[in-house]
Protein backbone atom coordinates (compact mmCIF):
# COMPACT_ATOMS: atom_id res chain seq x y z
CA UNK A 1 0.00 0.00 0.00
CA UNK A 2 1.49 3.34 -1.00
CA UNK A 3 1.73 6.09 1.58
CA UNK A 4 -0.35 8.39 -0.59
CA UNK A 5 -3.37 6.08 -0.30
CA UNK A 6 -2.93 4.94 3.28
CA UNK A 7 -4.74 5.55 6.54
CA UNK A 8 -5.16 9.28 5.89
CA UNK A 9 -7.75 8.56 3.22
CA UNK A 10 -11.42 8.97 4.11
CA UNK A 11 -13.11 5.96 2.51
CA UNK A 12 -16.82 6.08 1.76
CA UNK A 13 -19.04 8.44 3.70
CA UNK A 14 -21.10 8.67 0.48
CA UNK A 15 -18.67 11.03 -1.32
CA UNK A 16 -16.06 13.76 -0.97
CA UNK A 17 -18.74 16.23 -2.10
CA UNK A 18 -20.79 15.51 1.03
CA UNK A 19 -17.72 15.61 3.25
CA UNK A 20 -16.99 19.02 1.72
CA UNK A 21 -20.50 20.51 1.89
CA UNK A 22 -22.12 18.56 4.73
CA UNK A 23 -25.02 16.12 4.81
CA UNK A 24 -28.45 17.68 4.29
CA UNK A 25 -31.03 18.16 7.01
CA UNK A 26 -33.40 15.19 6.59
CA UNK A 27 -36.89 15.88 5.27
CA UNK A 28 -39.93 14.17 6.74
CA UNK A 29 -40.91 10.71 5.42
CA UNK A 30 -44.35 10.03 4.02
CA UNK A 31 -46.84 9.81 6.90
CA UNK A 32 -49.60 7.78 5.26
CA UNK A 33 -51.58 7.36 2.06
CA UNK A 34 -51.61 10.45 -0.14
CA UNK A 35 -52.61 11.70 -3.57
CA UNK A 36 -50.88 13.85 -6.17
CA UNK A 37 -51.09 14.76 -9.84
CA UNK A 38 -47.57 13.49 -10.48
CA UNK A 39 -45.52 11.28 -8.15
CA UNK A 40 -41.79 10.99 -8.86
CA UNK A 41 -39.80 8.07 -7.47
CA UNK A 42 -36.19 9.11 -6.85
CA UNK A 43 -34.79 12.37 -5.52
CA UNK A 44 -31.74 12.64 -7.74
CA UNK A 45 -31.12 15.01 -10.64
CA UNK A 46 -33.72 13.36 -12.92
CA UNK A 47 -36.51 13.45 -10.38
CA UNK A 48 -35.78 16.96 -9.15
CA UNK A 49 -35.32 18.51 -12.60
CA UNK A 50 -38.61 16.92 -13.65
CA UNK A 51 -40.40 18.26 -10.56
CA UNK A 52 -38.83 21.71 -11.01
CA UNK A 53 -39.84 22.07 -14.66
CA UNK A 54 -43.35 20.67 -14.10
CA UNK A 55 -44.07 23.20 -11.35
CA UNK A 56 -42.56 26.02 -13.42
CA UNK A 57 -44.81 25.14 -16.37
CA UNK A 58 -47.96 24.30 -14.39
CA UNK A 59 -47.89 25.71 -10.83
CA UNK A 60 -51.30 24.17 -10.07
CA UNK A 61 -49.93 20.60 -10.35
CA UNK A 62 -49.46 18.68 -7.11
CA UNK A 63 -46.01 17.11 -7.51
CA UNK A 64 -44.60 14.70 -4.91
CA UNK A 65 -41.06 13.28 -4.85
CA UNK A 66 -40.35 10.08 -2.89
CA UNK A 67 -36.70 9.40 -2.03
CA UNK A 68 -35.44 6.27 -0.23
CA UNK A 69 -32.60 7.99 1.69
CA UNK A 70 -32.10 11.69 0.96
CA UNK A 71 -31.94 13.75 -2.23
CA UNK A 72 -28.64 13.11 -3.97
CA UNK A 73 -27.79 9.93 -2.08
CA UNK A 74 -27.15 8.08 -5.35
CA UNK A 75 -25.17 9.06 -8.44
CA UNK A 76 -26.31 12.69 -8.24
CA UNK A 77 -24.24 13.16 -5.08
CA UNK A 78 -21.27 11.01 -6.06
CA UNK A 79 -20.44 11.82 -9.70
CA UNK A 80 -17.40 13.54 -11.18
CA UNK A 81 -19.10 16.91 -11.67
CA UNK A 82 -18.87 16.72 -15.46
CA UNK A 83 -21.67 18.83 -16.95
CA UNK A 84 -21.08 17.98 -20.61
CA UNK A 85 -22.85 17.32 -23.88
CA UNK A 86 -22.35 13.55 -24.22
CA UNK A 87 -25.40 11.30 -24.39
CA UNK A 88 -25.40 7.51 -24.29
CA UNK A 89 -26.73 5.84 -27.45
CA UNK A 90 -26.48 8.65 -30.01
CA UNK A 91 -24.91 6.47 -32.72
CA UNK A 92 -27.56 3.80 -32.27
CA UNK A 93 -30.27 6.45 -32.56
CA UNK A 94 -28.67 7.62 -35.80
CA UNK A 95 -28.94 4.07 -37.18
CA UNK A 96 -32.54 3.67 -36.00
CA UNK A 97 -33.94 7.10 -36.84
CA UNK A 98 -31.51 8.65 -39.31
CA UNK A 99 -28.52 10.94 -38.95
CA UNK A 100 -30.53 14.17 -38.77
CA UNK A 101 -32.54 12.90 -35.80
CA UNK A 102 -29.29 12.19 -33.93
CA UNK A 103 -27.98 15.65 -34.89
CA UNK A 104 -31.09 17.16 -33.27
CA UNK A 105 -30.42 15.10 -30.14
CA UNK A 106 -26.82 16.33 -30.03
CA UNK A 107 -27.91 19.95 -30.50
CA UNK A 108 -30.35 19.52 -27.61
CA UNK A 109 -27.51 18.22 -25.43
CA UNK A 110 -25.24 21.15 -26.39
CA UNK A 111 -28.03 23.53 -25.35
CA UNK A 112 -28.63 21.56 -22.14
CA UNK A 113 -25.21 22.48 -20.78
CA UNK A 114 -26.11 26.16 -21.16
CA UNK A 115 -29.57 25.54 -19.66
CA UNK A 116 -28.14 24.07 -16.45
CA UNK A 117 -25.71 26.99 -16.14
CA UNK A 118 -28.62 29.40 -16.74
CA UNK A 119 -30.87 27.83 -14.08
CA UNK A 120 -28.14 27.70 -11.44
CA UNK A 121 -27.57 31.44 -11.95
CA UNK A 122 -31.28 32.27 -12.04
CA UNK A 123 -32.02 30.29 -8.87
CA UNK A 124 -28.94 31.52 -7.04
CA UNK A 125 -27.47 28.02 -6.75
CA UNK A 126 -23.77 28.34 -5.92
CA UNK A 127 -22.51 25.07 -7.42
CA UNK A 128 -18.90 26.04 -8.27
CA UNK A 129 -19.82 26.05 -11.97
CA UNK A 130 -16.93 26.86 -14.30
CA UNK A 131 -17.64 26.60 -18.03
CA UNK A 132 -14.19 25.59 -19.26
CA UNK A 133 -15.27 22.92 -21.73
CA UNK A 134 -14.14 19.31 -21.99
CA UNK A 135 -10.59 18.26 -22.92
CA UNK A 136 -10.01 14.62 -23.87
CA UNK A 137 -6.39 13.59 -24.32
CA UNK A 138 -4.46 10.81 -26.04
CA UNK A 139 -1.10 9.51 -24.82
CA UNK A 140 -0.50 6.44 -27.02
CA UNK A 141 -0.51 6.06 -30.83
CA UNK A 142 -3.68 3.93 -30.69
CA UNK A 143 -5.40 6.53 -28.50
CA UNK A 144 -4.37 9.27 -30.93
CA UNK A 145 -5.93 7.37 -33.84
CA UNK A 146 -9.16 6.97 -31.85
CA UNK A 147 -9.03 10.62 -30.80
CA UNK A 148 -8.84 11.85 -34.40
CA UNK A 149 -11.65 9.54 -35.47
CA UNK A 150 -13.72 10.65 -32.45
CA UNK A 151 -13.10 14.31 -33.28
CA UNK A 152 -14.27 13.86 -36.89
CA UNK A 153 -17.27 11.88 -35.69
CA UNK A 154 -18.33 14.70 -33.35
CA UNK A 155 -17.99 17.25 -36.15
CA UNK A 156 -20.36 15.13 -38.24
CA UNK A 157 -23.02 15.66 -35.54
CA UNK A 158 -22.83 19.42 -35.93
CA UNK A 159 -20.20 20.32 -33.33
CA UNK A 160 -18.50 22.95 -35.47
CA UNK A 161 -16.90 24.68 -32.47
CA UNK A 162 -14.89 21.60 -31.42
CA UNK A 163 -11.09 21.93 -31.70
CA UNK A 164 -8.31 19.38 -32.32
CA UNK A 165 -4.91 19.95 -30.72
CA UNK A 166 -1.47 18.47 -31.24
CA UNK A 167 0.99 17.67 -28.46
CA UNK A 168 2.21 21.26 -27.98
CA UNK A 169 -1.27 22.80 -27.85
CA UNK A 170 -2.43 20.10 -25.45
CA UNK A 171 0.43 20.76 -23.04
CA UNK A 172 -0.36 24.48 -23.12
CA UNK A 173 -3.75 23.61 -21.58
CA UNK A 174 -2.88 20.70 -19.27
CA UNK A 175 0.55 19.10 -18.96
CA UNK A 176 -0.47 15.44 -19.16
CA UNK A 177 2.61 13.21 -19.36
CA UNK A 178 3.33 11.94 -22.90
CA UNK A 179 0.20 13.61 -24.32
CA UNK A 180 0.30 13.47 -28.12
CA UNK A 181 -2.99 15.18 -28.87
CA UNK A 182 -6.40 16.18 -27.57
CA UNK A 183 -9.85 17.34 -28.60
CA UNK A 184 -11.74 20.14 -26.85
CA UNK A 185 -15.39 21.15 -26.89
CA UNK A 186 -16.78 24.30 -25.26
CA UNK A 187 -19.97 22.40 -24.35
CA UNK A 188 -18.90 21.42 -20.87
CA UNK A 189 -18.46 22.71 -17.35
CA UNK A 190 -17.11 21.65 -14.00
CA UNK A 191 -19.44 21.77 -11.01
CA UNK A 192 -19.88 20.59 -7.42
CA UNK A 193 -22.53 17.84 -7.63
CA UNK A 194 -23.85 18.13 -4.07
CA UNK A 195 -24.17 21.92 -4.14
CA UNK A 196 -26.22 21.50 -7.33
CA UNK A 197 -28.53 18.80 -5.90
CA UNK A 198 -29.11 20.73 -2.65
CA UNK A 199 -29.87 23.92 -4.55
CA UNK A 200 -32.15 22.13 -6.98
CA UNK A 201 -34.12 20.46 -4.17
CA UNK A 202 -34.54 23.83 -2.43
CA UNK A 203 -35.65 25.47 -5.69
CA UNK A 204 -38.24 22.73 -6.30
CA UNK A 205 -39.59 23.05 -2.75
CA UNK A 206 -39.82 26.83 -3.13
CA UNK A 207 -42.09 26.24 -6.13
CA UNK A 208 -44.35 24.00 -4.01
CA UNK A 209 -42.99 20.51 -4.74
CA UNK A 210 -43.48 18.06 -1.84
CA UNK A 211 -40.35 15.99 -1.08
CA UNK A 212 -40.48 13.00 1.27
CA UNK A 213 -37.11 11.48 2.22
CA UNK A 214 -36.40 8.23 4.09
CA UNK A 215 -39.31 6.80 2.08
CA UNK A 216 -38.28 3.78 -0.03
CA UNK A 217 -40.66 2.85 -2.84
CA UNK A 218 -40.98 -0.93 -3.04
CA UNK A 219 -43.29 -1.17 -6.03
CA UNK A 220 -44.47 1.02 -8.88
CA UNK A 221 -47.69 0.18 -10.69
CA UNK A 222 -50.16 2.28 -12.70
CA UNK A 223 -51.33 5.23 -10.58
CA UNK A 224 -49.59 3.85 -7.44
CA UNK A 225 -46.22 4.30 -5.75
CA UNK A 226 -46.11 1.84 -2.82
CA UNK A 227 -43.98 2.51 0.28
CA UNK A 228 -43.87 0.98 3.80
CA UNK A 229 -45.49 4.19 5.10
CA UNK A 230 -48.39 4.39 2.67
CA UNK A 231 -49.23 4.56 -1.01
CA UNK A 232 -49.20 7.72 -3.10
CA UNK A 233 -51.82 7.64 -5.85
CA UNK A 234 -51.43 9.81 -8.94
CA UNK A 235 -52.40 9.72 -12.63
CA UNK A 236 -48.67 9.85 -13.48
CA UNK A 237 -45.96 7.83 -11.72
CA UNK A 238 -42.40 8.51 -12.90
CA UNK A 239 -39.49 6.17 -12.18
CA UNK A 240 -36.28 8.21 -11.82
CA UNK A 241 -34.11 5.71 -9.96
CA UNK A 242 -31.13 5.18 -12.35
CA UNK A 243 -28.61 2.78 -10.72
CA UNK A 244 -31.09 1.76 -7.99
CA UNK A 245 -33.78 0.62 -10.43
CA UNK A 246 -32.96 -3.07 -9.88
CA UNK A 247 -34.20 -2.84 -6.28
CA UNK A 248 -37.80 -2.20 -7.43
CA UNK A 249 -40.22 -5.11 -7.81
CA UNK A 250 -40.05 -6.51 -11.34
CA UNK A 251 -37.09 -4.33 -12.40
CA UNK A 252 -34.14 -6.61 -11.50
CA UNK A 253 -32.87 -6.89 -15.10
CA UNK A 254 -34.01 -3.52 -16.48
CA UNK A 255 -30.82 -1.51 -15.97
CA UNK A 256 -27.55 -2.85 -14.67
CA UNK A 257 -26.09 -0.92 -11.69
CA UNK A 258 -22.56 -0.25 -12.91
CA UNK A 259 -20.10 0.75 -10.21
CA UNK A 260 -17.87 3.79 -10.65
CA UNK A 261 -15.21 4.92 -8.19
CA UNK A 262 -13.47 8.21 -7.47
CA UNK A 263 -10.66 9.75 -5.47
CA UNK A 264 -10.04 13.35 -4.46
CA UNK A 265 -6.55 14.54 -3.62
CA UNK A 266 -5.55 16.87 -0.86
CA UNK A 267 -5.37 20.51 -1.93
CA UNK A 268 -2.48 21.15 -4.26
CA UNK A 269 -0.08 24.03 -3.72
CA UNK A 270 0.43 26.82 -6.28
CA UNK A 271 3.83 25.28 -7.00
CA UNK A 272 2.27 21.90 -7.76
CA UNK A 273 -0.32 23.51 -10.03
CA UNK A 274 2.50 25.31 -11.83
CA UNK A 275 3.86 21.90 -12.91
CA UNK A 276 0.45 20.87 -14.28
CA UNK A 277 -1.11 23.98 -15.79
CA UNK A 278 -4.87 23.39 -16.07
CA UNK A 279 -5.64 27.12 -15.63
CA UNK A 280 -8.73 26.69 -17.83
CA UNK A 281 -10.24 24.19 -15.38
CA UNK A 282 -11.54 22.05 -18.22
CA UNK A 283 -13.05 18.72 -17.31
CA UNK A 284 -10.42 16.17 -18.31
CA UNK A 285 -10.77 12.72 -19.88
CA UNK A 286 -8.78 10.33 -22.03
CA UNK A 287 -9.22 7.92 -24.94
CA UNK A 288 -8.42 4.72 -23.04
CA UNK A 289 -10.94 1.87 -23.31
CA UNK A 290 -11.37 1.85 -19.51
CA UNK A 291 -11.48 5.63 -19.47
CA UNK A 292 -10.91 8.11 -16.66
CA UNK A 293 -12.58 11.43 -15.89
CA UNK A 294 -11.29 14.27 -13.74
CA UNK A 295 -11.85 17.85 -12.68
CA UNK A 296 -9.90 20.59 -10.93
CA UNK A 297 -12.16 21.45 -8.01
CA UNK A 298 -12.97 24.96 -6.84
CA UNK A 299 -10.67 24.45 -3.82
CA UNK A 300 -7.78 23.20 -6.01
CA UNK A 301 -7.91 19.46 -5.58
CA UNK A 302 -8.04 16.89 -8.36
CA UNK A 303 -11.13 14.67 -8.31
CA UNK A 304 -10.57 11.67 -10.58
CA UNK A 305 -12.68 8.62 -11.38
CA UNK A 306 -12.81 5.33 -13.24
CA UNK A 307 -14.64 2.02 -13.14
CA UNK A 308 -12.99 0.13 -10.23
CA UNK A 309 -15.00 -3.03 -9.44
CA UNK A 310 -17.60 -2.58 -12.17
CA UNK A 311 -20.48 -4.70 -10.97
CA UNK A 312 -21.72 -6.61 -7.91
CA UNK A 313 -23.38 -9.99 -8.35
CA UNK A 314 -27.18 -9.90 -8.38
CA UNK A 315 -27.32 -6.16 -9.20
CA UNK A 316 -26.49 -5.27 -5.60
CA UNK A 317 -25.60 -1.68 -4.68
CA UNK A 318 -23.34 -0.41 -1.90
CA UNK A 319 -24.47 1.48 1.17
CA UNK A 320 -22.08 4.33 1.84
CA UNK A 321 -19.64 4.37 -1.09
CA UNK A 322 -16.84 2.42 0.57
CA UNK A 323 -14.17 1.48 -1.99
CA UNK A 324 -11.67 -1.38 -2.19
CA UNK A 325 -8.05 -0.44 -1.56
CA UNK A 326 -7.04 -1.99 -4.90
CA UNK A 327 -9.39 0.43 -6.69
CA UNK A 328 -8.04 3.41 -4.75
CA UNK A 329 -4.49 2.38 -5.68
CA UNK A 330 -5.46 1.93 -9.35
CA UNK A 331 -6.99 5.42 -9.50
CA UNK A 332 -3.92 6.86 -7.79
CA UNK A 333 -1.79 5.16 -10.47
CA UNK A 334 -3.85 6.91 -13.16
CA UNK A 335 -3.30 10.25 -11.38
CA UNK A 336 0.47 9.68 -11.33
CA UNK A 337 0.39 8.37 -14.92
CA UNK A 338 -1.09 11.72 -15.96
CA UNK A 339 0.92 13.90 -13.57
CA UNK A 340 4.17 12.22 -12.38
CA UNK A 341 5.05 15.25 -10.24
CA UNK A 342 2.10 14.36 -7.97
CA UNK A 343 3.45 10.93 -6.96
CA UNK A 344 3.65 11.98 -3.30
CA UNK A 345 0.29 13.72 -3.13
CA UNK A 346 -2.11 12.24 -0.58
CA UNK A 347 -5.50 10.84 -1.58
CA UNK A 348 -7.84 12.62 0.82
CA UNK A 349 -11.07 10.81 -0.04
CA UNK A 350 -12.27 7.77 -1.99
CA UNK A 351 -15.83 6.74 -2.77
CA UNK A 352 -18.00 4.76 -5.18
CA UNK A 353 -21.53 4.79 -6.57
CA UNK A 354 -23.68 3.15 -9.21
CA UNK A 355 -24.97 4.37 -12.57
CA UNK A 356 -27.65 2.80 -14.73
CA UNK A 357 -26.68 0.83 -17.85
CA UNK A 358 -29.37 -0.45 -20.27
CA UNK A 359 -28.61 -3.58 -22.30
CA UNK A 360 -28.02 -1.52 -25.47
CA UNK A 361 -26.20 1.34 -23.64
CA UNK A 362 -28.85 3.87 -24.74
CA UNK A 363 -30.28 6.55 -22.46
CA UNK A 364 -34.07 6.81 -22.75
CA UNK A 365 -37.05 8.87 -21.66
CA UNK A 366 -40.55 7.39 -21.87
CA UNK A 367 -44.17 8.06 -20.93
CA UNK A 368 -46.57 5.16 -21.45
CA UNK A 369 -49.77 7.01 -22.23
CA UNK A 370 -51.91 3.92 -21.61
CA UNK A 371 -50.78 3.54 -17.98
CA UNK A 372 -49.39 6.93 -16.94
CA UNK A 373 -46.09 5.27 -16.05
CA UNK A 374 -42.96 7.11 -17.13
CA UNK A 375 -39.24 6.83 -16.65
CA UNK A 376 -35.92 8.30 -17.68
CA UNK A 377 -32.35 7.17 -17.23
CA UNK A 378 -29.79 4.66 -18.40
CA UNK A 379 -27.30 7.51 -18.75
CA UNK A 380 -24.22 5.22 -18.59
CA UNK A 381 -22.27 7.86 -16.68
CA UNK A 382 -23.30 10.93 -18.72
CA UNK A 383 -26.15 11.95 -16.45
CA UNK A 384 -25.20 15.33 -15.01
CA UNK A 385 -26.46 17.15 -18.11
CA UNK A 386 -28.69 14.45 -19.62
CA UNK A 387 -30.90 14.44 -16.50
CA UNK A 388 -31.85 18.04 -17.23
CA UNK A 389 -32.89 17.21 -20.80
CA UNK A 390 -34.81 14.21 -19.42
CA UNK A 391 -36.64 16.38 -16.88
CA UNK A 392 -37.74 18.90 -19.51
CA UNK A 393 -38.79 16.08 -21.84
CA UNK A 394 -40.88 14.33 -19.16
CA UNK A 395 -42.52 17.69 -18.46
CA UNK A 396 -43.43 18.08 -22.15
CA UNK A 397 -44.69 14.48 -22.43
CA UNK A 398 -46.97 14.91 -19.41
CA UNK A 399 -48.25 18.25 -20.63
CA UNK A 400 -48.95 16.75 -24.04
CA UNK A 401 -50.69 13.69 -22.60
CA UNK A 402 -52.85 15.74 -20.22
CA UNK A 403 -53.90 18.16 -22.95
CA UNK A 404 -52.05 21.16 -21.50
CA UNK A 405 -49.79 21.47 -24.54
CA UNK A 406 -49.01 19.90 -27.89
CA UNK A 407 -45.93 18.06 -29.14
CA UNK A 408 -42.61 19.88 -28.80
CA UNK A 409 -39.12 19.62 -30.28
CA UNK A 410 -38.12 17.64 -27.19
CA UNK A 411 -40.92 15.07 -27.45
CA UNK A 412 -39.80 14.37 -31.04
CA UNK A 413 -36.20 13.52 -30.12
CA UNK A 414 -35.16 9.95 -31.02
CA UNK A 415 -34.49 8.78 -27.44
CA UNK A 416 -38.16 9.24 -26.52
CA UNK A 417 -40.06 5.93 -26.10
CA UNK A 418 -37.04 3.82 -27.08
CA UNK A 419 -37.51 0.14 -26.16
CA UNK A 420 -34.66 -2.05 -24.94
CA UNK A 421 -34.42 -5.70 -23.92
CA UNK A 422 -33.54 -6.78 -20.41
CA UNK A 423 -30.14 -7.92 -19.19
CA UNK A 424 -29.34 -11.62 -19.00
CA UNK A 425 -30.06 -13.45 -15.72
CA UNK A 426 -27.25 -14.30 -13.31
CA UNK A 427 -24.59 -15.61 -13.43
CA UNK A 428 -24.31 -14.58 -17.10
CA UNK A 429 -24.75 -10.89 -16.28
CA UNK A 430 -21.91 -10.90 -13.75
CA UNK A 431 -19.57 -12.97 -15.93
CA UNK A 432 -20.20 -10.77 -18.95
CA UNK A 433 -19.52 -7.45 -17.23
CA UNK A 434 -16.45 -8.69 -15.34
CA UNK A 435 -15.04 -10.16 -18.54
CA UNK A 436 -15.76 -7.00 -20.52
CA UNK A 437 -13.87 -4.67 -18.19
CA UNK A 438 -10.99 -7.11 -17.71
CA UNK A 439 -10.67 -7.15 -21.50
CA UNK A 440 -10.72 -3.34 -21.74
CA UNK A 441 -7.95 -3.04 -19.14
CA UNK A 442 -5.86 -5.67 -20.94
CA UNK A 443 -6.37 -3.78 -24.21
CA UNK A 444 -5.19 -0.52 -22.60
CA UNK A 445 -2.07 -2.21 -21.16
CA UNK A 446 -1.29 -3.75 -24.55
CA UNK A 447 -1.60 -0.40 -26.32
CA UNK A 448 0.73 1.22 -23.77
CA UNK A 449 3.43 -1.38 -24.36
CA UNK A 450 3.18 -2.04 -28.09
CA UNK A 451 2.90 1.60 -29.25
CA UNK A 452 0.83 0.41 -32.19
CA UNK A 453 -1.51 2.93 -33.83
CA UNK A 454 -4.12 0.19 -34.17
CA UNK A 455 -6.76 -0.10 -31.45
CA UNK A 456 -6.54 -3.45 -29.72
CA UNK A 457 -8.80 -6.11 -31.25
CA UNK A 458 -9.60 -7.17 -27.68
CA UNK A 459 -11.47 -3.89 -27.10
CA UNK A 460 -13.48 -4.26 -30.30
CA UNK A 461 -14.40 -7.77 -29.23
CA UNK A 462 -15.50 -6.52 -25.80
CA UNK A 463 -17.63 -3.81 -27.46
CA UNK A 464 -19.48 -6.43 -29.49
CA UNK A 465 -20.09 -8.66 -26.48
CA UNK A 466 -21.32 -5.68 -24.47
CA UNK A 467 -23.77 -4.62 -27.16
CA UNK A 468 -22.20 -1.15 -27.41
CA UNK A 469 -22.01 -1.30 -31.20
Amino acid sequence: MSSSTGSGTTNGGISFWYADDGLPEPREPLSGDATADVVIVGGGYTGLWTAYYLKKAAPFLRVTVLEQKFCGYGASGRNGGWLYNGIAGRDRYAKLHGHEAAVRLQKAMNETVDEVVRVTAEEGIEADVHQGGVLEVAYTPAQLARLKAFHEHELSYGEKDRELYGARETVERVRVADAVGSTWTPHGARLHPVKLIKGLAAAAEALGVTIHEKTPVTEIRPKHAVTPYGTVRAPYVLRCTEGFTASLKGQKRTWLPMNSSMIATERLTPEQWATIGWEGRETLGDMAHAYMYAQRTADDRIALGGRGVPYRFGSRTDNDGRTQQATIDALHEILVRFFPSLAGVRVAHAWSGVLGVPRDWCATVTLDRSTGLGWAGGYVGSGVATTNLAGRTLRDLIQQDSGQAGPTDLTALPWVDHKVRKWEPEPFRWLGVQGMYATYRTADRRELTTHSAQSSRLARMADRVAGRH
